[in-house]
């Protein structure tokens, strides 16, 4: 049987930690920061864990993460 692929997209985008979540870069960063407040930007600075609601339709495009 053929091996299963791994989204191309998805690996640039997410890492799996050791215990099996996923983490992302904070939402609401690329563009448009004049409009953002100051606390906004200070406190999207790094990564977040994604909730386990999406998780679980990410988790489908990383076959091997698991």
């Amino acid at each position: 049987m053929p091996k299963m692929k791994t989204k191309s997209s998805v690996k640039k985008r997410f890492k799996l930690t050791a215990t099996g979540k996923l983490k992302m870069a904070q939402t609401g960063k690329r563009h448009g920061m004049i409009k953002r407040t100051k606390k906004f930007i200070r406190q999207a600075r790094g990564t977040t864990i994604m909730c386990e609601s999406n998780a679980k339709v990410i988790r489908k495009f990383m076959p091997y993460g698991d």
